[in-house]
């Protein structure tokens, strides 16, 4: 384990996974030959997608006798997705509602844990589902709300909620649109500003239900790109004692050749298409067997391909964030498994260096993966968390 500034500036050079998420970069280089042939490969791809579409309206117009007909097709294929949604939507609500809140074995720490789910409704008047954790006992000292990561949910950060209640810390989570038990297409995010925008939402109403009790934000992975986007919000920022970053997606390497060319525009006209080759559910996250056994039997996370649109959005999230490293000035402890084949330790290293924050911390991990709070060593990891808050918490009281 490392910890402050372990790695140099120089150690950017070992790995380039970085990507914009937009077109402009592969023509960059005009002169470099790979750029070329990205941009050649992308075009004959984006021109092959669009010969395929057009062939697909010819069909339909030849099948339909008026127009009148292909618009009742389309509205009623239309209708039918909905209703599926809506029905998967249920159907995974029940599910959220029926995992466990408490421990089993917690023993005395469990029982002095009050907890409770509610639904909140998120900027755009859609349905999040959420969790809440408090002392039975103890006052609680402050808050930490936890963002979970992509194609995951809530429910599965329990055991960390109990570690916090034990401590005299209440905890509230927040299932993002489109996963856990939250309103949306499972998997499907149509953009991760709409998840900043829900955040506030819940934000405002644990300050309003806690008055004067100090609030902390917690992102793991791509939930940590967005805690960080957020954080550099004036008015999401003033409602901060600090943010906590667990593998933060900060540089994205396009886990398919063509997506970060192709992304922008295959994100507009087709945007909850499935990149199959997108799917890194062989990626090991953790080197705790029964925690991927028990992630990936999990039916509230995602292990479908990725869409189009999502997809894009951690692209474009990541290019945001690096170019804006400076501007970051919120109090804040990274954390990253060396390890970590999902998300680049490097990025955190360079937020570390970059950040103009006058608090900050660094955590590297020598050998982790990338879901830290899943790890063997999980209440080590917790307790470190505990204990950057608790210093906090004894700065604001100075």
């Amino acid at each position: 384990m490392e910890r402050g500034g372990g790695a140099g500036r120089g150690d950017e050079l070992m790995m380039t996974s970085g990507a914009t998420g937009r077109i402009v970069p592969v023509f960059r280089s005009v002169l470099s030959l790979r750029a070329l042939l990205r941009a050649a490969v992308a075009l004959r791809a984006l021109f092959l997608w669009l010969l395929l579409l057009v062939g697909g309206l010819r069909r339909r117009r030849a099948v339909s006798s008026s127009p009148s007909e292909a618009g009742a097709g389309t509205w009623k294929a239309r209708r039918r997705r909905q209703t599926a949604e809506e029905e998967d939507v249920r159907r995974r609500r029940a599910l959220a509602e029926a995992v466990a809140m408490a421990e089993e074995d917690a023993g005395s720490a469990g029982q002095g844990t009050r907890w409770d789910t509610f639904l909140v409704a998120g900027a755009r008047r859609n349905a999040l589902f959420c969790r809440l954790w408090t002392p039975a006992a103890k006052e609680m000292r402050g808050i930490l709300v936890i963002i979970h990561g992509l194609n995951e949910h809530s429910g599965r950060y329990l055991h960390f909620a109990e570690q916090l209640t034990a401590c005299g810390f209440g905890v509230y989570a927040m299932d993002w649109i489109g996963h856990g038990g939250s309103d949306g297409l499972h998997g499907y995010v149509p953009s991760l500003d709409y998840v900043i925008e829900d955040i506030e939402v819940l934000l405002d109403k644990v300050r309003m239900e806690n008055p004067g009790v100090p609030c902390f934000l917690l992102g793991h992975s791509t939930g940590g790109a967005v805690v960080l986007k957020a954080s550099l919000y004036p008015h999401i920022r003033e409602k901060l004692e600090g943010i906590i970053l667990t593998s933060p997606a900060l540089r994205v390497k396009p886990a398919h050749p063509i997506v970060g060319a192709v992304a922008p525009i295959f994100s507009l006209v087709a945007p909850k298409f499935q990149f199959k080759g997108a799917n890194k559910r062989g990626i090991p996250v953790s080197r705790d067997p029964a925690a991927l056994l028990a992630k990936y039997s999990d039916p509230l996370v995602y292990t479908g391909p990725i869409r189009v649109r999502t997809g894009h959005e951690i692209l474009r999230i990541s290019s945001y964030l690096l170019h804006n490293l400076k501007k970051v000035s919120v109090p804040f402890m990274v954390m990253h498994g060396t390890a970590d084949r999902v998300t680049d330790p490097l990025a955190s290293q360079d937020l570390f260096n970059e950040a103009a924050s006058r608090h900050k911390d660094l955590r590297l991990y020598d050998g982790f993966l990338h879901d830290l709070l899943f790890e063997p060593e999980r209440d080590e990891i917790g307790a470190e968390i505990i204990g950057w808050m608790d210093g906090m918490l004894r700065r604001q009281a100075v």
